[in-house]
């Protein structure tokens, strides 16, 4: 029986960075940029202002204030995505929007509210004309062209996670495509004679099979494309019937047929169509995990998973192992989930000698993470893992993890593109 680090190896070592593909921008949220990104522009490309006031000259303002104002000749306006069709001369200025271009000879922007221009239109008056209230410093509320980004600068490095900041960058570029890895399509089939797909009548015996939406939810939420395979009956003719479909994957998620049990036949599979790499993990739940590789199409080795038919067990598994090799494809540089440490408010069993994650409800309290387990804690309370936002761990050489005790928590809610 492997241990959870020895199996983690073998499994990752089967993996690696998918091609690239180029996709219109806002498809590629979660993907990782395939390419380093310059920008064909400056940003802004022209010097600007940044409030509604008045462009010019600094040096006709030196000392203003209300008691002793600036008197100045207003020659036009302009506004955002407009260019101005004047420059500002000594004792003139410009009318201005925010965004709109700086016109030629104005250094500095002084706002509408430091100006007479509320009461000059209360009084009727007309805007030829405005007084300046305060000596503003030079180039206040002037943005500068390039100020943001040079043309030509690298703006996202290849390996960058686009997320909405990063669309928006890119969008200001002008770019409405962009060259990203590829998301992993992974196949998702369940086993077993007593599943019934949902939204059907339940006969004697039978369950509604879950797993196919918990794995498929995973894959989703890990940044893989799911491909419902179905259910596959507990014999090798409809095994192999429906693995046929799988040919384009990238990798093939099952659950259940990995025990010892005279129906667990997904081993017998991988045997007969590639290799087990291996099938037993030194861990609770999920202890019954099979991984190898099937013999596809034109000499492909499509990465087989097969996990534990508990409900539990195949979602602590794909966490810990599926999840990683997803993100891998992807070409994301964070695999594992984020970890604290943490205080226990309930104890931890373990049973016989295996590396134990409980599913905790972590929270923040007086400075310290606290961890209540969230129930019973068998693999098939699979409501138990809906409560849950954390594994807690019981290492295999301890017998119990008490209340009160220090814990590692993988943290399965938190944002795995920051750093904890």
């Amino acid at each position: 029986m492997l241990s959870v680090e020895q199996a983690y190896e073998r499994v990752m070592a089967s993996f690696q960075v998918l091609e690239a593909e180029e996709k219109p921008l806002l498809e590629c949220i979660g993907q990782v940029l395939a390419e380093d990104i310059h920008s064909p522009l400056a940003l802004p490309p022209l010097a600007n202002s940044g409030m509604d006031g008045y462009a010019l000259r600094h040096s006709d303002i030196i000392g203003a204030s209300p008691e002793t104002p600036s008197n100045l000749s207003v020659i036009g306006i302009v506004a955002a995505g407009q260019m101005p069709d004047k420059s500002v001369a000594a004792g003139t200025a410009i009318r201005i929007m925010t965004g709109a271009p700086v016109p030629d000879g104005a250094d500095t922007v002084v706002p509408f509210e430091e100006t007479d221009e509320v009461q000059r239109k209360r009084e009727g008056k007309t805007l030829d004309q405005v007084a300046i209230f305060a000596d503003m410093p030079v180039g206040c509320n002037v943005r500068p062209a390039g100020e943001d980004v040079s043309k030509g600068a690298l703006v996202l490095e290849k390996g960058t996670v686009v997320r909405a900041a990063e669309v928006g960058v890119i969008a200001s570029l002008g770019l409405d495509k962009v060259k990203v890895i590829r998301r992993p399509v992974v196949a998702v089939l369940a086993t077993g004679d007593e599943l019934e797909t949902t939204g059907t009548a339940l006969s004697g015996g039978k369950i509604y099979d879950s797993n196919s939406f918990s794995v498929a939810a995973s894959v989703l939420a890990s940044g893989g494309v799911p491909k419902l395979l179905g259910i596959a009956r507990d014999n090798l003719a409809d095994l192999n019937a429906k693995l046929e479909a799988a040919a384009d994957a990238d990798l093939v998620v099952t659950s259940a047929g990995v025990s010892k049990g005279d129906y667990d036949i997904v081993k017998d599979v991988l045997n007969q169509r590639g290799e087990m790499n291996f099938w037993s993990v030194r861990m609770r739940p999920a202890k019954p995990l099979a991984f190898g590789h099937l013999n596809g199409p034109g000499g492909k080795n499509i990465p087989l998973m097969g996990l534990p038919g508990n409900p539990v067990s195949a979602m602590v598994a794909f966490e810990m192992f599926a999840r990683p090799a997803i993100r891998t494809m992807l070409g994301k540089a964070k695999l594992p989930r984020p970890m604290v440490d943490g205080v226990l408010t309930g104890p931890i069993y373990n049973e016989d000698g295996r590396r134990v994650y409980a599913r905790v409800e972590v929270e923040l309290r007086d400075g310290k993470y606290l961890a209540t387990p969230t129930g019973p804690q068998g693999s098939n309370i699979l409501t138990s893992m809906s409560k849950a936002n954390g594994l807690a761990i019981c290492p295999e050489d301890l017998p119990s993890k008490n209340t009160g005790d220090q814990v590692q928590i993988i943290m399965l809610d938190w944002n795995e593109e920051v750093q904890i």
